[in-house]
């Protein structure tokens, strides 16, 4: 009687590493491995033997000396006699901030011009056609110089709001637009103050649920909250009376044109160099950003705009209900390298005076200390980690509104 049995395993054999397709793509993927540990090593003891016979070393105690140099804006406490090291960190913020600002404005106008560049009025939709092919087919960098030229040449000299007749008066007696910037009201907080603004994040926060919720009720059952007003009402109305309650515990620093012969006084100074790069950056990755929305709406189906027009939709609401949360989808992944884009882009600061991080660590930092591998390094580590979090971020919330399949 015949009997099953297993067939006899086969001895390993290290001719398998190649010949077997189980075991061959291992196999090269670690002859790579080790291929790119060489190369690094052989790099790695070149450069520490070129330093040895130049008599350098590799050393980061540089950050603790004195920086010995000013910078025009900090977000951050700074003077001239505070280290490398928080001059570093200075313009590390301000490099933050121009990133974080221009991402959030280029959304705006990249999300509002790509809904226009598929407008049925033909004059809107060719004046929107030709800012993109404008701002994307020419280098940022002329249009940050552009924008600074254009605003020193033509905003009014500081000297214009000074004296007790001064030419020109204060916008609502809060703002002043100079060649050297904007001067904006700067919020004083007492003890309460901060309440209030606890008060104004809250409401962020439900304004955020509440708009969540009635598109979830819409889904679910078809009952159409109205958005709009709701919205406003409990942005607006909570803070205002938790202003008035407390007793009014924030107050505002106005530029003062009589406290200086020479310059304004009070508020927050915004420098022009600041300014025109965030305008330059924003309005530049726009037009990308642009493009990527209207191939994100183009790639939803007529069909679903046609059969939610069918069930009475506005066309407000078909594209905020059905269109723009499919194209979404299709939207996201381009955009992430658009803010990529920005952000390493803002290392042009230093074209027009805005002292970022490139300015600070890799600009006046390594020409005082001569410190230029190390200065580079950071700068490296630094652009690498920011790149990796807003990839991280994005991708996370990529993941949160695609398609959710069985």
């Amino acid at each position: 009687m015949a009997t099953l049995s297993d067939p006899p395993s086969e001895s390993f054999q290290l001719s398998k590493l190649i010949s077997d397709t189980r075991y061959r793509s291992y196999t090269f993927q670690l002859i790579a491995l080790i291929a790119l540990i060489l190369v690094f090593a052989y790099l790695g003891s070149n450069l520490a033997s070129n330093l040895a016979d130049a008599g350098l070393n590799i050393s980061f105690g540089f950050l603790s000396q004195s920086a010995g140099y000013d910078i025009n804006q900090a977000l951050i406490e700074y003077n001239n006699q505070m280290t490398h090291w928080r001059a570093t960190l200075v313009g590390a913020l301000n490099t933050l901030l121009v990133a974080l600002l221009g991402c959030v404005l280029a959304t705006i106008i990249g999300v509002v011009v790509g809904v226009l560049r598929l407008s049925k009025n033909w004059l809107i939709a060719r004046i929107m056609s030709v800012y993109v092919e404008i701002f994307r087919n020419v280098p940022v960098l002329i249009w940050i110089l552009i924008i600074y030229f254009v605003m020193t040449a033509a905003m009014p000299s500081a000297r214009d709001y000074l004296g007790e007749e001064p030419e020109r008066n204060l916008l609502l007696g809060l703002f002043a637009f100079t060649n050297r910037g904007v001067y904006i009201p700067a919020p004083i907080f007492q003890p309460m103050g901060w309440v209030v603004l606890g008060v104004f994040l809250a409401s962020i926060v439900a304004a955020i649920a509440y708009r969540r919720y009635a598109t979830k009720l819409l889904y679910d059952t078809g009952k159409l909250l109205p958005t709009g007003w709701p919205t406003l009402a409990i942005l607006i109305l909570p803070v205002l009376i938790a202003f008035f309650v407390l007793g009014q515990p924030i107050a505002l620093d106005r530029p003062d044109p009589l406290a200086n012969r020479f310059n304004l006084q009070g508020g927050i100074p915004i420098s022009g160099a600041f300014i025109a790069l965030w305008f330059a950056l924003s309005i530049y990755t726009a037009a990308f950003i642009a493009e990527n929305v209207r191939a994100g709406i183009l790639a939803v189906s007529r069909g679903q705009s046609e059969a939610a027009a069918s069930l009475g939709l506005r066309p407000k609401r078909v594209m905020n209900l059905v269109i723009l949360p499919q194209a979404l989808r299709v939207i996201i992944p381009p955009v992430i390298s658009q803010y990529l884009n920005l952000t390493k882009n803002s290392s042009l600061a230093i074209a027009v005076g805005y002292m970022d991080l490139t300015g600070t660590l890799g600009g006046i930092t390594l020409n005082q200390t001569g410190r230029a591998i190390e200065c580079i390094l950071l700068l490296m580590l630094f652009y690498l980690a920011i790149s990796l979090a807003i990839s991280a971020v994005m991708n996370a919330y990529n993941s949160a509104i695609k398609l959710k399949e069985r």
